[in-house]
């Protein structure tokens, strides 16, 4: 099994010429390792970038029609997209996503054929009050309720209060949550870590918390800093 290392660039970088340098030094750097790297950039730019895995941070549910500023699975996968994040903690947070809108983008998704990042996670409120595997039990079941084919679906652990804070979460506590997870998916289902991701602690999330790759947001977007993390998985 490869490891999966996706960059989530967010709203970044401003133009298509930052993109188009950023995308090209992760690409040069890559030509040697063994995990499966993706690069998730924002949408305007998903058709100029060539050459290496990418994929969308967001999709629509349904296939056409009077749906004003949303893109469907159907338009990524003529792009040559092959990933999708679905469900991240920042769609649920600004724009209202819930389990039952991730379970409709993710079965719209594995219909035409697009692999998937499904994120789930607890906010800090969540955890302090111990409710951490009961909202990944939840988020899990419902999220995937009634899809069959879970082939291409990849679990990302993105724990809410450690996303683009700096306080990523313990090895031990994502070795816990991952182990949970795993009760839920088939046993070859790969499971990510993402939350404040560095050089300095990628490492550990897979050779000690258990994880099969990271997705990556900040870090991201400093190529140097994100093929030392890509590295770090080798």
């Amino acid at each position: 099994m490869k490891n999966l290392i996706a960059g989530n660039w967010k709203m970044n970088p401003n133009s298509k010429k930052e993109a188009q340098e950023l995308f090209d030094a992760v690409k040069k750097g890559i030509k040697d390792v063994a995990s499966e790297v993706v690069i998730c950039p924002p949408d305007l730019f998903l058709s100029s970038l060539k050459g290496s895995a990418l994929g969308a941070q967001n999709i629509f549910w349904e296939e056409k029609g009077a749906f004003t500023g949303e893109i469907s699975a159907v338009m990524l996968k003529d792009l040559g997209v092959e990933y999708v994040i679905i469900g991240h903690s920042e769609r649920r947070k600004y724009f209202g996503e819930t389990d039952e809108t991730v379970n409709k983008k993710i079965k719209k998704a594995l219909e035409v054929g697009l692999k998937i990042i499904f994120c789930v996670g607890e906010t800090a409120e969540e955890r302090e009050q111990g409710e951490t595997q009961e909202v990944l039990q939840r988020q899990i079941q419902q999220g995937l309720k009634d899809v069959v084919d879970i082939d291409n679906i990849n679990v990302a652990y993105e724990p809410v209060w450690a996303i683009g804070t700096g306080n990523n979460c313990s090895v031990e506590e994502t070795k816990e949550s991952i182990d949970f997870i795993r009760k839920f998916v088939k046993p070859e289902t790969i499971i990510i870590y993402g939350g404040s991701v560095k050089s300095e602690n990628s490492g550990a999330y897979i050779k000690q918390a258990g994880a099969n790759g990271l997705l990556v947001g900040g870090a991201s977007l400093d190529a140097e800093e994100f093929l030392k993390i890509v590295k770090s998985a080798e």
